[in-house]
């Protein structure tokens, strides 16, 4: 009977085990090369160009175009950013590809409209497009194609591709709002009568959209037959968007709705090329953009982890849940008072918020038994060899007890689709060791389109503040990038790339990138298992959209969280929700150094996909 005991002990564990592997989808095992997006068409498009031939950049440019063509929550006059591996030099590279408030947008245009921050929608929503220069500016540099290659399936796409109902029924949810713009009408609202959006399956046809693509390809082709290389014929496509007439029907057709992009911004825009700043967690070195995006964020969380044992505390305990949701509210309280565009005064603090002996001195502040609804940022500077923070006085009255008045359960839930509103992530490799990490996003629908371009413009304007007092680094200035959500994640170990993700969703997207990144380091996790692991989410720190409104103790959790855990987290403070998915949406690529191939974990959220060989 004791024996019979231990065997029943033993196989219970042993289907728990297996139980725990299973996965909504599979592991992609590739020994060639991976291509991951939001959209099946557009990992299709990643594939097409390794095919050919071509190298992880390409693929992930070819990517980036289909998305933005099939209007994946993002456009083309949206923003790119990524992370880059470069195998040749054994460097992480950054690309900066986010667009500038343009000329006339200061604090008092909108302040004179009544508005407390710019407006989520339209026009006057609207930075400069970045897409087309990050694209153009990674191809021409680290890629191999030609920009005709590249942009084919974009193109084909233009002239009309089997639209999927996701965003289908999008274009028909925003259809109030697409008729205020005459050009979105013309393509988006395609129907009279109920319905005007297109149907599922139904080719959508964008024919400005096309005849502005092909006039890049124009630009190429000219510049080869006049006996320019590669590199210089991609860069004589960007003048042409940029200074061209692509770029008069641009503004012109903004101006007329409204919208301030002029010619000069458009020239003077540049995509940067730059070093990413990062950490040391444990073995891994991690990779982020700096504070033109939230990517430090992620950072300055893995430096105070790093002082407590994760993985001692167990996987969702509510020991581990309080713990995680305290650090990344330090973490993000840091974001909202510390973080802008470094190419614009004053100078972002980064080393002091990336300093081991600030993160303990945060760690130091953490209430262990109930929530700290009054975390405040911190005093970065003494740790980067500054003794005076100019700004004590804006930190002093700076305060968490913003709350939105939102109470009924509509609201609510409106609250959160917003707060994880947003992009959709791209994912490349290949075996000559090539790496891209992409979180592209901006005119996503219900977009107000640029003119006869079919170029939907950006609505990342609202991610300023005008008020110093909120975040003297981040307020709205002509020519100045808004401090965005988006933030492609890179790990390498032992000089190596040891994983490449992304993850789509406004603010809780470092939150989901740093509980990946924890399932795969400390609670070994596959990376498909990383990706649809039940994740949790605070609301503890200022939406960066809307009203950037804040939601002190509010905590999303999976619905498999026991009851146990539920009641301990109550008691500590917390008002909790639950949802059935809530890893997400995460696309990643783990390199397996003993077999010399590669996994990827595609996200059981929506319509992520990829494919590998």
């Amino acid at each position: 009977m004791k024996q019979l005991s231990s065997l029943v002990v033993i196989s219970l564990v042993s289907t728990l085990f297996l139980f725990s592997q299973n996965t909504q989808k599979p592991v992609l095992h590739a020994k060639n090369w991976l291509a991951i997006t939001g959209k099946p068409l557009g990992a299709t498009a990643g594939a097409m160009m390794f095919q050919q031939g071509g190298n992880a950049v390409d693929a992930a440019c070819a990517m980036l175009a289909a998305t933005s063509t099939m209007w994946d929550v993002l456009s083309w006059g949206g923003e790119t950013q990524a992370l880059i591996y470069n195998p040749q030099t054994g460097e992480v590279i950054g690309i900066n590809a986010l667009g500038v408030a343009p000329t006339g947008a200061t604090p008092k245009f909108y302040t004179e409209k009544d508005m407390e921050f710019p407006p989520e929608y339209g026009p006057l929503a609207a930075v400069t497009p970045g897409t087309p220069g990050g694209l153009l500016t990674m191809l021409a540099e680290y890629g191999s194609m030609s920009l005709k290659e590249v942009l084919a399936p974009a193109i084909q796409m233009a002239e009309g591709y089997p639209i999927e109902a996701q965003t289908a029924n999008r274009i028909e949810g925003e259809k109030d709002r697409i008729r205020e713009w005459p050009y979105s009408k013309q393509i988006f609202l395609v129907h009279e009568g109920d319905r005007e959006a297109p149907l599922a399956g139904e080719l959508f046809v964008q024919e400005d959209l096309k005849n502005t693509l092909l006039k890049l390809v124009e630009a190429e082709s000219q510049a080869l037959e006049s006996g320019k290389s590669r590199k210089e014929a991609i860069y004589a496509a960007y003048d042409r968007f940029y200074r061209g007439d692509i770029a008069e029907e641009f503004v012109r057709g903004c101006q007329e709705q409204g919208g301030l992009i002029t010619m000069e911004d458009l020239d003077k825009w540049q995509v940067y090329v730059e070093k990413p700043v990062k950490t040391t967690y444990k073995d891994f070195e991690v990779y982020k953009l700096t504070t033109w995006v939230q990517g430090p964020v992620m950072l300055q969380a893995l430096n105070m982890l790093e002082q407590l044992d994760v993985r001692g505390m167990g996987y969702n305990t509510a020991g581990y849940i309080h713990a995680l949701y305290q650090v990344m509210n330090l973490a993000f309280a840091d974001r909202d008072f510390y973080y802008g565009d470094p190419y614009y005064p004053p100078d972002e603090p980064i080393e002091g918020l990336l300093s081991k002996e600030y993160a303990k001195q945060r760690l130091e502040q953490i209430n262990w038994e109930k929530n700290d609804p009054e975390i405040k940022p911190g005093d970065p500077y003494p740790f980067q060899g500054t003794k005076k923070n100019p700004y004590l006085k804006y930190l002093e009255e700076w305060s968490n007890k913003e709350v939105s008045g939102v109470q009924t359960l509509e609201g609510e839930e409106n609250y959160q689709e917003a707060f994880f509103a947003g992009t959709t992530s791209i994912q490349a490799a290949d075996a000559d060791g090539w790496v891209v990490s992409i979180t592209p996003s901006g005119g996503w629908v219900p977009a107000a389109v640029a003119g006869r371009t079919g170029i939907g413009m950006s609505q990342r304007m609202q991610s300023f503040v005008l008020d110093p007092s909120e975040n003297p680094f981040n307020v709205l200035e002509p020519g100045k990038r808004p401090r965005a959500t988006l933030t492609p994640s890179m790990a390498l170990k032992d000089g190596k790339p040891y994983v490449s993700f992304a993850v789509q969703g406004g603010d809780a997207q470092d939150q989901n990138s740093i509980q990946f990144f924890l399932n795969m380091v400390e609670f070994d996790m596959n990376v498909q298992q990383a990706v649809e692991a039940a994740n949790i989410l605070s609301y503890q720190m200022r939406n960066s959209f809307g009203k950037h409104e804040i939601k002190p103790g509010n905590l999303t959790l999976n619905e498999a969280i026991p009851p146990w855990v539920r009641l301990k987290l109550k008691a500590m403070g917390y008002k909790m929700n639950f949802r059935p998915r809530t890893s997400g949406p995460l696309n990643a690529i783990y390199f397996d150094r003993e077999h010399g191939t590669m996994w990827g974990g595609s996200s059981n959220h929506g319509e992520d996909y990829g494919i590998g060989w």
